[in-house]
């Protein structure tokens, strides 16, 4: 019962989070989920309700990145960066899906602001 109750409260955590961030053409949100074993990013655009650019942990460039969860977390932020500014982006709105702004989170912020993305 406990994790329901955790999960619960990340989710409220999430939803007042969200009523506030919003990503738009010029500044998509960067949204992160993480599981136990791997780390997920994604520029959203709301207004246009698509995925501009997305990286994850499960990625073979990031896949032979040594170390442990959160230096994996850093990697995957320097390629979301790097991707977005492929894409054109510079800024970006982070949210941190109702978590933490601790370990692997703040490391992927970390990671996307050393490759160059604003947040």
């Amino acid at each position: 019962m406990e994790t329901v109750r955790k999960r619960a409260a990340r989710v409220r955590r999430h939803t007042r989070v969200r009523r506030k961030v919003r990503g738009g053409a010029g500044r998509p949100r960067l949204a992160v989920y993480r599981s136990n074993r791997h780390i997920y990013a994604q520029l959203v655009d709301d207004d246009a309700g698509r995925t501009v650019v997305s990286a994850s942990s499960l990625e073979q460039e990031v896949q032979g990145s040594a170390g442990d969860k959160k230096a994996t977390a850093k990697v995957v932020g320097q390629l979301i960066a790097q991707r977005a500014k492929q894409a054109g982006v510079e800024r970006a709105v982070f949210d941190r899906g109702g978590r933490l702004y601790h370990g692997r989170v703040r490391s992927l912020a970390e990671g996307a602001r050393e490759g160059g993305l604003q947040l």
